[in-house]
């Protein structure tokens, strides 16, 4: 699937050998990642060697994974943390480069620290991108990073979300959040039409003050989900991306970086299991669906040139039944205690305000989340009972825009369970040197039997 639609760099979000042992021979370059919560062990130089040996000098031999880049965490720096990480990042990051410089790989394999947009800012009374900064709680530390990143040609890697900006703020103008105009903040003499480039730009700025201003930087993660809030849906989502691939493709960058800038596209496929602390489209950035297919028309040589994106091949799918509410079942006290338990551990997150299922009535509340659990349970005949209050049906029960899903069929030895970790986030990178529009990607440990199935397909 990957090279179906020309992905040629793939992010991932820790180091699991079975992903990673999945693009051996490949030719698609590789981000592997150490998680948060992992950054406190890697203070520690012998085990920093040690995950160097483990994960990245392991798979580095002829025929084997391209990895260029280590991430060191995610997004380590952001406020809601309340400093958990901060004392801990840089020395990760330097145990990591230096381990991997000590391998004999420091010249190919770079770490970096993605970070969230959050790290910078302008003042409130200011907010134009001209005078961005780093978090004056945090400058310090970030400006010993952006110094150790440079002296070894690291990139810094930043992930920007104009969805974000228009989530929850209802005073956010719309147009600003996409490509298309109607909105414009003027500084000194630049006129800004979108979120993305002004944010960008504040990060150029902050680096610039600190006199790092030529410094590589990485869009780590941008997209727009597709579900789970008002503003989370498909029209807006071709919206944005029909604005953002051809300013990938136009090698135009932002006003003070009018240039070729590598960008991370999140995502490639919806997470069912993703934390939804931030809102419920958490699990809903993909472009395509949890079964590889494409949720909409998508050209990634942003050209026009009708080379849209190519589904997952072969995709198997357990028997066309669905789990619904029994509507003449005796005894309904117990009916929300049941809806509350099949949500816990599968995802109703579509029921949510102003997403694709907000409208169904109370039966349909109660099937979606009967059939959404039996789904995430392989069909497991005892997956739909909840005390006698579901019954199965071969009508397919879906509604409107609102699908009730059939879950991908697993192998025997994979035992029923929602996704514990992301899966794939797509990178779209415009090489300078081709005229072709080149993808990469980003993965991680979701539903590992069925990534490696899509990536092997």
């Amino acid at each position: 699937m990957l090279k179906d639609n020309k992905i040629t760099k793939v992010k991932l979000f820790d180091s699991d050998h079975g992903t990673l042992g999945a693009f051996a021979g490949s030719n698609i370059e590789v981000m592997v990642a150490i998680p948060n919560d992992q950054l406190a062990a890697m203070n520690d130089y012998s085990r920093a060697k040690s995950w160097v040996k483990k994960n990245v000098t392991r798979f580095h031999f002829n025929g084997g994974v391209d990895i260029k880049y280590v991430a060191v965490g995610n997004e380590p720096f952001l406020s809601s943390y309340n400093g958990s990480f901060l004392n801990i990042t840089l020395q990760a990051l330097k145990n990591i480069q230096n381990a991997l410089n000590a391998a004999g790989l420091g010249s190919t394999v770079k770490a970096t620290v993605p970070q969230n947009a959050d790290v910078y800012q302008s003042p409130s009374d200011n907010n134009v991108p001209s005078v961005g900064r780093f978090r004056s709680d945090i400058s310090d530390l970030m400006t010993q990073i952006v110094q150790f990143l440079a002296q070894n040609n690291a990139p810094f890697t930043v992930n920007i979300y104009p969805f974000l900006s228009l989530y929850g703020n209802d005073n956010f103008p719309i147009d600003y959040a996409f490509f298309d105009g109607g909105h414009d903040v003027v500084d000194n003499g630049i006129t800004y039409t979108n979120v993305f480039d002004a944010n960008f730009d504040t990060l150029v700025s902050a680096l610039n003050a600190i006199g790092y201003g030529n410094l590589t930087i990485f869009v780590g993660e941008v997209g727009w989900p597709t579900d789970g809030d008002i503003s989370a849906n498909m029209s807006y989502a071709i919206s944005f991306y029909n604005g953002l691939l051809p300013r990938l493709v136009s090698n135009r960058g932002t006003p003070l970086r009018p240039t070729y800038i590598e960008v991370y596209m999140l995502a490639l496929i919806d997470e069912d299991a993703k934390s939804v602390q931030p809102g419920n489209f958490e699990r809903h950035w993909g472009i395509f669906r949890y079964d590889g297919q494409p949720k909409f028309p998508m050209d990634l040589s942003g050209n026009n040139n009708g080379l849209y994106l190519v589904g997952a091949k072969d995709v198997a799918y357990h028997a066309k039944q669905w789990c619904m509410l029994n509507t003449i079942a005796n005894d309904f006290t117990k009916l929300g205690d049941n809806i509350n338990y099949a949500c816990t551990f599968a995802d109703c997150t579509p029921l949510g305000y102003g997403s694709s299922c907000n409208g169904l009535d109370d039966i349909g509340n109660a099937s979606y989340a009967f059939n959404v659990y039996y789904q995430t349970q392989n069909q497991a005949i005892e997956a739909c009972d909840f005390q006698d209050l579901a019954v199965l049906t071969t009508d397919n029960i879906s509604q409107g825009n609102c699908n009730f899903t059939i879950q991908i069929a697993t192998t025997a030895s994979s035992p029923p369970r929602l996704a514990s970790k992301s899966l794939v986030f797509l990178t779209l990178v415009m090489l300078l040197e081709k005229e072709e529009f080149q993808p990469s990607i980003k993965v991680n440990g979701r539903r590992r039997s069925v990534i490696t199935n899509l990536i092997e397909g």
